[in-house]
Formats: structure tokens, C-alpha cells, sequence
């Protein structure tokens, strides 16, 4: 018998050829755009790579690790769009192409002059750093090499780099940038470090999956114990651990395809050509989230999950699983693809050992694809269709609180080894006797896997949120204002020798606005990375007295207001005195000779 599975292995591997293009990749201009840099084309991430809740969207093209590189429009077309938010895109501009394309420039520092100046003032007339700005046609038509920004590392950014995509227009997806003949060279196949094998007879997240260790040889990746598993499972899938690099670069890249095979017939894929941002949170549901939120690595699902509505997965005939229906061995091939159909193969088999009975899904399941509804006496969750990815069985808990302005009791569900895509409705009841001045100041707080607070409102005894994970909930009365530093010491503080001001509100619950008037006129402050608000001076503040008032508002509708006077004079920094200036200022006494003393 394992002579004849290597056979039919050694006839896969000739087979395999011939099927590793049954998926096409979409036939898109070559050329067509140009690096937006003025330096040798390097990236630090490509699209696909997995990050916390969603796929990146695009390339991150290397600065040189520095900012103020200057930014090059791709090709010809018009500025459609300018942006500006914190901890996201921070800077960008969309340029839309005649070709029915765009491209979007990411993190970027100053915009070119004109549409510098076109911002601000739309940042001043609606009184908002954060904007976002739907430009007319005709206003900065641009053609393919002119300068439009300088690069940075605003909003999310983790260092200087220019995140880059390509948009169809019309739908608004974002497209694979490495499919247009971008000028990367790569010749560097995927790698694949392990596998993981699941019974898809049950839950993804109430099991742990089995682990292969993989080899490379010259024909592929092999199992290198014994070529066949064998297994009392009648429906299986499988995950790799793989990444992807760009030839001459250490980057671990996200990999582009991978597809699985049984008996040389193509049964699923997953393919990263085409993303919309709505679909991108589905990251969640092609990854072993139950064991990367457990500090494992990212696994990745090679057949999609039944809740998983994104478009990344295409299934041929079946639902993308491998049914067992008898014993026999079956041949078993996953392809691992990058942009540039560098392609590598794992080859294994297939077979099962015995019959075994499928577990029904355990009583009070929650179930993908359905409403589900959980219900206690003081705690309720209803979420609709669409939220899960695969059936689970939830767990609950209560406990009293001691916490300081705590109404309700700490409600735990379930945990963040279960993802969620679409936000769900929770209920808290209290019994406590709500002062009539706490009732405009009520909180719901999650806390989990990080944490989210939203205002709520008492409707008879329950309190009403929504949220998109798993963790515990409780309800506060939330009355203490937001904290605001202060500007500096005296009745006019000097900021003569100052370039800037920063504000770092603080808050028990957080912060829902700054606000800043100069002289009674609103003033710009960034608030970049989330929690400083800087205002670097400008032509709006010349010298002189000024007034700034400062509003902080958190979520629960508490307000600090703080107001100053200030000055700013003509200021001239102090010299630096070297050893040789100071020698040159040291006044040297006159030495009184006996000729000197004799006269008066």
C-alpha cells in the first residue's frame, strides 16, 4: 500500500502542472503606473498580510526610513479625494485615473502647496482636523510623475513608509498592486513552515487542531514522518503557516493563493486579488483565531468557514471541506502561489482509518448564518445573522462589582478566542436607584481583548449597547470630568521660546472631542496618534497677547474647560558659550603697577 501512495504521489506531482491554473489572475494594465517614489523600489509589507482584524490593503513602500521623501503621482488623472484620520490612513489623497482606476497614497506629511492650502482651509471652515474631502474633477488635475506630497508616518503608522493602493473606482476594491507589472522583482517562491489538520465535524474554536511538520525537497514540501495521515475523521480540513518574500528582501510578506486539491481535482482556494474594505474585518475567519488569541502564530484556512461571507474563497463543487466516505487513500495536494506565480506544493495523503460517528453540535450552540439570542435575568445578548463564522457553545458568567460608580453586576461572555464580524445588541439590567444626575451620564464598558466604551441610556432598569467582541460587560454612572494639563505657571504664560502647544486629555472612560479657540476663533490641533493634540504656531498666532480656551468632552458627556493668556515676544535663543567665548568673556583684572599707584 505505501508503495502504491508514493506512485500515485510521484504521478500528483506531474499532474499538478497541469491544474496550477485553473484560478486566473485578473489580465490588468502593465505599466500603466509608476512607482510614486523617487528611490529604488522597496516594500515592507505587501497586500494580504494579515494584521490584527483585517488584511493590509495595499504596499508599504520603503523611505529610506526617513520622512519628507517626495510623493509622485502614478499616473495621469485628477486629486478625487483628500483625507485626514487619526490612527488610520492619517494624510492620504485618492487620485482617480481615466482608466477607471485609482490610487491611494497613505501616511503622508505636507500635501503639494495648493492642495495644502485648499485643506487647511476646509479644515478651518468646518472647524475639524479630522476631514474627509470629496474634491471636484477640474480642481487639481495632475499628470503621471507630478509632485503631490511629501511622505511621512502619520496615523497609524508604525515608522516612515508611503502605504499604496489601487482602486477600482466604481466598486471601490482594492486590487492586488503586485498583478500591474509593478517594478519588484521577484523570483522567490512561498514558504510553508507547518500544517494543521482539523475535525470540521465540530467547532474550529473548541478543538486543537493537529500539527504536521513539513520538509522541503526538490520536488515540493512532503510530510517528511510518513507521506500519509490517517485518521477515524469523515470531514477535515486543513491550515498552513506560510509567508511570502520579495526576492532580496527579509520582509515575512503575506502569501497571495493557496488551493487545495483532492485526487487532482480542485476542491477550494483562497485567492487575494480583490478586497473591499467591508470585507476585510473576514480576516478574522481565514486565520485559527482560537489559536493566534492564545499566542500561537497566524494559521491560515485553506477552506473558507460557512459563516465567512467575504469574497476571498472560491469553492468548486462543495463547500471546500474534504468528506471521507470510505476508506481509501486519497491523494492530497495544497498549492501555495505569490503575485508572481512563484508556486511551491505540499503533497500528502489521505485516508481514513475506520467509521466513526459525526457529534451532533452541543445543546445552546450558537450557530453562524442564524440569530442567536442568550437570555438571564439580568443580562441578555441577541445577535443577528451574519456575526459568527462557525458554531461555538457560549459561556457565561456573573459576579458583583466593587468598583467605584459601578450600577450593574460584571457580566462575562464568553472569551476572545471567538471572533465576531458584525456588531451584536447587550442588555444590562440594574437594581440600583439611578439619581436623576447620573441618568444623561451612563456608560457600557467591554473589556476583553482590549476595550470599548459607549454611552447608553436607562430604559425602565436595562441599558442598551452594541459591540463587535466577545469579553465582560457593566454598566457605570460616569461623573468625573476629563482632565486637561495645563498650558504653564503665571497669569500670562510665556511661550516665547515655545514651537508648540500639546494637550493630553485623560479620562477614567474616554474621550469623545477637543476643542480650541484662539482669541474666540476655532484653532487647528492635530490629534494624529489618538491622544495628543498639538498646535504647531503658525501665521495665526503672530506675536503678541493671545486668549486660548480649551473644551474637552468625554463619552459619557462630562466637559473640562480651561482658558489661558499667553504671549509670545520676539525671542532669540541663548548662545551657547564654548570654552574659548567663555575665556574671551571673563573680565581680566588690571594689574596696578608702582608708577600707576603714585598718581591720583
Amino acid at each position: 500500500m505505501r508503495k502504491a501512495v508514493q506512485v500515485i504521489i510521484a504521478m500528483l506531482l506531474i499532474a499538478g502542472a497541469l491544474n496550477a491554473q485553473t484560478y486566473r489572475n485578473p489580465a490588468y494594465p502593465q505599466g500603466y503606473f509608476r512607482w510614486p517614489l523617487d528611490l529604488s523600489p522597496e516594500i515592507v509589507a505587501n497586500m494580504g498580510e494579515l494584521r490584527p482584524n483585517h488584511w493590509h490593503m495595499g504596499l508599504d513602500m520603503r523611505t529610506a526610513q526617513k520622512v519628507d521623501q517626495r510623493v509622485y503621482a502614478a499616473a495621469d488623472g485628477y486629486v478625487a479625494f483628500a483625507g485626514v484620520r487619526p490612527l488610520s490612513f492619517g494624510r492620504f489623497l485618492i487620485i482617480n485615473h481615466p482608466n477607471g482606476l485609482s490610487t491611494l497614497y497613505a501616511h503622508l506629511n505636507t500635501f503639494n502647496p495648493e492642495i495644502e492650502a485648499y485643506v487647511t482651509s476646509e479644515q478651518y471652515r468646518q472647524e475639524s482636523w479630522a476631514v474627509e474631502l470629496t474634491i471636484p474633477a477640474g480642481k487639481f488635475p495632475v499628470k503621471k510623475g507630478d509632485f503631490i506630497s511629501y511622505s511621512g508616518t502619520t496615523g497609524g503608522s508604525q515608522g516612515p513608509h508611503v502605504h499604496f493602493e489601487i482602486i477600482d473606482t466604481r466598486s471601490g476594491k482594492r486590487l492586488n498592486p503586485l498583478l500591474f507589472g509593478m517594478p519588484l522583482a521577484d523570483n522567490v517562491p512561498p514558504i510553508l513552515t507547518k500544517m494543521a489538520m482539523y475535525d470540521r465535524s465540530r467547532s474550529v474554536y473548541e478543538q486543537a487542531p493537529v500539527f504536521f511538520s513539513v520538509k522541503k525537497t526538490d520536488s515540493g514540501y512532503v510530510l517528511p514522518r510518513d507521506p500519509v495521515i490517517r485518521t477515524p475523521l469523515s470531514r477535515v480540513s486543513f491550515a498552513i503557516d506560510a509567508f511570502d518574500r520579495i526576492s532580496g528582501s527579509p520582509n515575512r510578506d503575506g502569501i497571495y493563493k493557496a488551493a487545495l486539491y483532492v485526487d487532482n481535482i480542485l476542491q477550494t482556494a483562497f485567492v487575494i486579488d480583490s478586497i473591499g474594505y467591508e470585507d476585510t474585518r473576514y480576516m478574522n475567519a481565514q486565520i485559527d483565531y482560537r489559536y493566534k488569541a492564545n499566542g500561537g502564530g497566524y494559521l491560515q484556512h485553506v477552506s473558507k468557514m460557512s459563516g465567512d461571507r467575504s469574497r476571498v474563497y472560491h469553492t468548486y463543487g462543495g463547500d471546500g471541506t474534504v468528506l471521507l466516505a470510505d476508506t481509501l487513500p486519497h491523494q492530497v495536494r495544497i498549492e501555495i502561489a505569490d503575485a508572481k506565480a512563484n508556486t511551491v506544493n505540499l503533497i500528502f495523503a489521505l485516508q481514513r482509518s475506520s467509521e466513526g460517528p459525526v457529534a451532533p453540535a452541543p445543546t445552546g450552540s450558537f450557530m453562524p448564518e442564524m440569530v442567536n439570542i442568550l437570555e438571564k435575568p439580568d443580562f441578555e445578548v441577541y445577535m443577528p445573522e451574519g456575526c459568527l463564522y462557525d458554531v461555538f457553545t457560549p459561556t457565561y458568567s456573573r459576579s458583583n462589582s466593587s468598583a467605584s460608580m459601578s450600577i450593574t453586576a460584571i457580566h462575562q461572555l464568553h472569551n476572545e478566542t471567538v471572533p465576531v464580524q458584525e456588531e451584536y445588541t447587550v442588555r444590562l439590567k440594574t437594581d440600583k436607584i439611578i439619581e436623576d444626575t447620573w441618568k444623561d451620564r451612563l456608560v457600557l464598558k467591554r473589556t476583553g481583548k482590549g476595550s470599548s466604551v459607549q454611552k447608553t441610556r436607562l430604559q425602565g432598569n436595562w441599558l442598551t449597547g452594541k459591540f463587535r467582541d466577545f469579553g465582560s460587560f457593566q454598566a457605570f454612572a460616569d461623573l468625573q470630568p476629563p482632565f486637561v494639563n495645563e498650558l504653564g505657571k503665571g497669569d500670562t504664560v510665556n511661550l516665547s521660546a515655545a514651537r508648540s502647544i500639546a494637550f493630553t486629555p485623560s479620562d477614567d472612560f474616554g474621550i469623545k472631542s477637543f476643542r480650541a479657540e484662539l482669541n474666540g476663533k476655532w484653532l487647528r490641533f492635530t490629534n494624529d496618534k489618538g491622544r495628543t493634540f498639538i498646535y504647531i504656531f503658525d501665521e495665526r498666532c503672530p506675536l503678541g497677547t493671545h486668549h486660548l480656551k480649551v473644551t474637552v468632552e468625554d463619552i459619557a458627556g462630562n466637559v473640562t474647560t480651561k482658558e489661558w493668556w499667553f504671549k509670545r515676544e520676539a525671542y532669540v535663543a541663548p548662545v551657547k558659550k564654548t570654552p574659548a567665548r567663555k575665556a574671551r568673556a571673563k573680565k581680566t583684572p588690571v594689574r596696578k603697577t608702582p608708577a600707576k599707584k603714585g598718581k591720583r
